[in-house]
């Protein structure tokens, strides 16, 4: 599926394949939290790096998050105009990036779960509800995001 993104005040935009469109992740961790999440909470998608375009690429900010004392290689873009988050990359794992929900303009398939990640971190003014169905986890779950697409018949060619 072909997502179509951009930031706030239109400075940036971008496009980008992904066959894990589902917005089904929350992460409550203080990075995400912090940097994209006002809800307590920010929601990423998967995506191909390859198939990356951006427009406005001089409008870009780039944060590295301090994990454990260390700077994290993972790079999370921002507009310098708006301030809007809009992607995650990690060399790491050069093939992927992780778009933000909210910086995607497409309109997303609904997921059919949700699992709410690093609920040890979050806050106490945020009070995750978990549904019946969904899945909770106060660390970091095992299962991958391409794996939990797979298991459920998620992914998108």
């Amino acid at each position: 599926m072909r997502l179509e993104g951009s930031c706030h005040c239109g400075a940036v935009r971008f496009s980008i394949n992904s066959t894990t469109p589902y917005p089904y992740m929350r992460c409550y961790c203080s990075i995400c939290r912090k940097t994209g999440g006002g809800g307590g909470y920010a929601i990423n998608l998967g995506g191909d790096f390859d198939s990356l375009a951006v427009e406005g690429e001089e409008n870009i900010s780039v944060f590295h998050a301090t994990i454990d004392g260390q700077e994290s290689p993972g790079e999370r873009r921002f507009c310098k105009r708006c301030g809007s988050a809009l992607w995650v990359w990690d060399p790491r794992w050069p093939e992927l990036v992780h778009p933000f929900a909210s910086a995607i303009d497409t309109a997303l398939p609904v997921p059919p779960q949700t699992v709410h990640i690093l609920l040890d971190t979050a806050p106490d003014w945020c009070r995750p509800t978990p549904g019946e169905t969904d899945l909770a986890f106060d660390g970091y779950p095992h299962e991958s995001i391409a794996d939990w697409h797979a298991n459920r018949g998620l992914t998108v060619k």
